[in-house]
């Protein structure tokens, strides 16, 4: 199992949230094929929305890879690669909170790293950021049904 770090704005982690899926990298499957079933997933968003959002900066989200399947979606010009997640409840946690006890912040220049968009976490952070934000007991946003009628929308 591994935990990884997603950076994307909070608008888009609530739309994924309200789907049960992850998009990562503009909608990129190679981000995603990184990720294997049982693997964690905190997403950071550093703003609100993705070009005219207020800063953020603050941890919002926890999921888990549901399952091995990558699909396309078809959004007319756009088609985004998904993946089924299960995500749990929690709170926005500003890094500000934790930045001083995190590895992934060790560094000077540790902000120039989440311009990769994923990358993977210490056990020791995701331990951190995961109390911080609440997220020990889980809380699935949308059931398996639900989940089920996403993936065979999106492949239709």
């Amino acid at each position: 199992m591994k935990y990884w770090l997603g950076v994307v704005c909070r608008e888009h982690v609530e739309r994924g949230r309200r789907l049960g899926i992850a998009q990562l990298g503009h909608g990129r499957r190679p981000p995603l094929a990184r990720l294997s079933t049982g693997d964690w997933l905190i997403y950071y968003s550093p703003r609100t929305q993705l070009r005219a959002g207020a800063p953020l900066q603050a941890f919002t989200a926890l999921a888990q890879v549901a399952d091995e399947t990558i699909w396309q979606a078809d959004e007319g010009d756009f088609k985004p690669w998904r993946r089924r997640m299960h995500y749990h409840a929690t709170t926005d946690t500003p890094i500000s909170e934790l930045r001083h006890a995190l590895d992934l912040t060790a560094g000077p220049d540790w902000g120039y790293q989440l311009r990769r968009g994923l990358i993977e976490l210490s056990e020791n952070d995701f331990t951190l950021i995961r109390a911080a934000m609440g997220g020990a007991a889980a809380n699935t946003a949308t059931d398996a049904a639900s989940q089920e009628e996403i993936f065979r929308y999106d492949r239709a």
